[in-house]
């Protein structure tokens, strides 16, 4: 027993689980495929915006993702790197898949934030990193594209302090930017590190200038090495030294400078994580803390992804191990059904490409087919009834009703939107009173890929059209009278509003309705009745009750 415990601690501090954020364009899947490539997971990097290329970025497998030359899906991607076993996460960029983000970000125990040096902090990594924030996740920044002309590295310091409220510690400064970019001065190791261009390929070891106050450096790169030596005399004088605590608690960022497409910066970050990111930690349930080094396996799905493999019609289960050892063919529970488990066919992966798995360990993402047993939110473990929390769903902002155009293909339609909704690409409503599905998103793109994966992927053309509803409110029941009472009134409810009240994947009642001002008129009308703008799938909690 004591070596069996000896090796779950020994194989915890071994993990690395991090996604990777940033607002769309600033280089993340371009940065995820060179992290790959040094860590020796792949030996080519893909493109990752040219449509007609032969390759295409690693992380992106779906068919529309190699069309458009963008991230509409997180993807996962395993890999060893200095004895450490990475589990790295790349998240969508753009807005309109925020929801999967957010589901992502409780799965990892860091994040590694890339900003564009031209552009600086945009919208959405203020939004993400608002998510980190909430969840005190440990945050590095990377400084992408110093190859281009960008802004001043003192302004971007100060953007970077400013926005996200935490203090920003360099690792390396930049000498120059654009075609005059020189390198960066690595300040822990007292060197430079000298640019050059190069895009596929793994290079050598970058040419190094020892010491920052090294003659040669003013000789060979003038006056931006001279700009370059006052900054970072600012900066050191500004800014703290790097503390490990504030680090893990979120309030202190590492930041490092590079250039992604060049591999330049990349060995550095991917260095930073094994050395300074945590290896996993407790996990939160209703019932107690579960500690990553636990003899019991325990674990929580926190995506679905459907079609990874078009010509199998799968379904996977993406699962963060919480807690103990993972064996393949050992039997699980699911909490919310008590239904039992013995997957056999587990895999690991590198995005689309899996490999069968024999075993797992805390902060290990692992996936398990599923054909309908599995929701987001589940919890699995040995036995024991434990609900991790912390799997939000929001409500949605935009609605459209669809029609299949073929009525020969209804069948296909509503496996396809039953599949994409338990998915969690799109939050799909039946209506109680009609017949008419509707489809809820954050924004258009939810809508525009929706349709092209029900045609691609389930062969059924469909009709999204305008749908009158702008808001949605899950709603919910508690009386003091009890259980028996909370249901007669909530039924009550949805009788006398059924034309207005939907059920969603999980047969959660939603009620929909066309302006803000019909919600406050609703809730004075029925004060025994709470409404909700986001519910949490463990057991059906809902976190957070709005008044509109």
């Amino acid at each position: 027993m004591n070596d069996t415990v000896e090796r779950i601690a020994h194989e915890v501090r071994r993990r690395r689980t991090f996604a990777i954020i940033s607002h769309p364009d600033a280089g993340k899947t371009t940065l995820t495929e060179k992290l790959l490539l040094y860590s020796g997971a792949i030996q080519i990097a893909g493109s990752v915006k040219a449509r007609k290329a032969t390759r295409h970025a690693t992380s992106d497998w779906m068919e529309i993702e190699k069309q458009r030359g963008i991230s509409v899906a997180s993807s996962v991607m395993q890999m060893e790197y200095r004895d450490c076993v990475i589990n790295l996460l790349d998240t969508p960029g753009h807005q309109d898949f925020s929801e999967d983000t957010y589901r992502v970000l409780t799965a990892v125990d860091a994040a590694l934030m890339v900003i564009d040096a031209a552009n600086g902090v945009e919208p959405q990594t203020r939004r993400l990193l608002q998510v980190c924030r909430a969840r005190n996740t440990p945050i590095l920044t990377f400084v992408n594209k110093m190859d281009r002309e960008v802004k001043a590295p003192l302004d971007l310091f100060d953007e970077i302090e400013a926005e996200l409220g935490m203090s920003v510690v360099p690792f390396t400064w930049p000498v120059g930017m654009g075609k005059l970019f020189g390198g960066v001065l690595d300040l822990r190791r007292d060197q430079m590190r000298v640019f050059s261009g190069g895009e596929d390929r793994l290079k050598g070891g970058d040419d190094t200038i020892e010491g920052l106050h090294n003659p040669a450096l003013a000789q060979r790169f003038g006056t931006d090495y001279q700009q370059a030596a006052g900054e970072v005399e600012l900066v050191r004088e500004a800014a703290p030294g790097f503390d490990e605590d504030a680090f893990l608690s979120g309030r202190q960022t590492p930041m490092f400078f590079g250039s992604a497409i060049n591999n330049f910066g990349v060995q550095e970050v991917l260095d930073a994580l094994v050395d300074l990111a945590p290896p996993p930690g407790p996990k939160a349930a209703l019932q107690r803390t579960v500690q990553p080094t636990e003899p019991k396996f325990s674990g929580v799905v926190f995506k679905i992804q459907a079609n990874m493999d078009p010509a199998h019609r799968d379904r996977i289960a993406f699962l963060r191990v919480a807690s103990g050892h993972f064996e393949r063919g050992m039997r699980l529970k699911v909490t919310r059904s008590g239904k039992e488990l013995r997957p056999n066919t587990v895999v690991s992966f590198l995005s689309q490409r899996r490999e069968l798995l024999e075993e797992a360990f805390a902060g290990d993402i692992i996936g398990i087919p599923n054909h309908g047993v599995l929701q987001l939110g589940d919890t699995l473990s040995e036995g024991e009834a434990l609900q991790f929390t912390g799997l939000p769903f929001f409500a949605p902002e935009m609605f459209r009703s669809v029609e299949v155009a073929d009525p020969l293909r209804t069948k296909q339609l509503r496996a396809g939107l039953t599949q994409l909704g338990e998915e969690g690409a799109i939050q799909v409503f039946r209506p109680v009173a009609g017949s008419v599905l509707l489809l809820g998103a954050v924004g258009q793109l939810q809508f525009e890929v929706v349709a092209h994966r029900l045609e691609h992927e389930y062969g059924c053309k469909a009709r999204i059209l305008p749908a009158r509803y702008n808001v949605a409110r899950w709603v919910t029941c508690e009386l003091e009278e009890g259980p028996a009472a909370s249901e007669r009134e909530l039924k009550r409810f949805i009788d006398g509003n059924a034309h207005r009240v939907a059920l969603d994947a999980v047969d959660a009642p939603c009620v929909l309705l066309e302006y803000a001002g019909e919600l406050r008129a609703m809730q004075e009308n029925w004060p025994k009745i709470k409404f909700h703008a986001l519910r949490e799938h463990a057991g059906l909690v809902f976190q957070k009750q709005l008044d509109g």
